[in-house]
């Protein structure tokens, strides 16, 4: 079966993460997969993430992490989708039904409504892991939710329970773990019967220009790049894959 899942049911999208042995972490096979399914959603009047019960994405694949530290580079597919992201159109609705890690994280917040169960946790280990935030978190982050929270989940990497996710405005709504694919479809499908030409223009003026973001994003991105190379990020890789073993 596919790692990605894509089902479109009336004018709702659903693009689902679909690795459970690994709690959904992306592959760069998956972030190419997401970002297609975002950037052909065609008629489509709402988009749906969504993984799994347990995990709704435990961040990226750490091997590929490994790879990028020996080789410096940061996968296209990986700047595809976080820009597809930045300059979708369509509003985006989360469904997060258990663990968030890392870009499973930062990806929420590109999206208009976010879905969580009541026993989701939501963290960014990218500082310890000798990294910097990405996703333009460092910017959407702290408008978000304030440059004290910002601060403790993006640097800090307290994690974040669904309540205290929704206090902070990264969470619009906390449910039981069996309501959360629905609460979130109901969502979609009241925005998507909206009227869509309201629905698009009201959106452009609450985001702004996906210009900025995408900047942020790239320039995330080449620090991201060479943080990759640095002792720290190769000490903290070494030291996790020596826990595992």
């Amino acid at each position: 079966m596919p790692d990605i899942l894509v089902t479109d049911d009336g004018p709702v999208r659903i693009v689902r993460m679909n690795r459970p042995h690994k709690k959904n972490a992306l592959t760069l096979a998956m972030y190419a997969a997401m970002a297609q399914a975002i950037e052909d959603a065609g008629s489509a009047r709402a988009l749906v993430i969504a993984g799994g019960a347990d995990a709704f994405c435990a961040g990226n694949d750490i091997n590929d992490f490994v790879h990028m530290t020996k080789t410096g580079a940061l996968g296209a597919p990986i700047l595809h989708f976080l820009h597809a992201l930045a300059r979708c159109e369509t509003p985006l609705v989360a469904a997060v039904g258990g663990v968030a890690v890392g870009v499973g994280v930062t990806m929420l917040m590109h999206c208009d409504y976010v879905v969580a169960a009541d026993h989701a946790r939501l963290s960014t280990p990218f500082v310890s892991l000798g990294l910097v935030p990405e996703a333009a978190s460092s910017m959407i982050g702290p408008r978000l939710m304030g440059q004290a929270r910002a601060f403790s989940l993006l640097v800090m990497g307290k994690p974040l329970p669904a309540a205290d996710a929704k206090a902070a405005g990264l969470v619009n709504a906390v449910v039981q773990a069996s309501e959360v694919e629905n609460a979130a479809l109901t969502a979609a499908r009241a925005i998507a019967a909206l009227p869509a030409e309201g629905v698009r223009t009201a959106r452009r003026l609450l985001r702004g220009a996906p210009d900025e973001i995408v900047r942020r994003i790239d320039e995330e991105a080449e620090l991201f790049k060479q943080r990759l190379q640095s002792p720290e990020a190769k000490a903290a890789f070494k030291a996790f894959f020596d826990r595992s073993c």
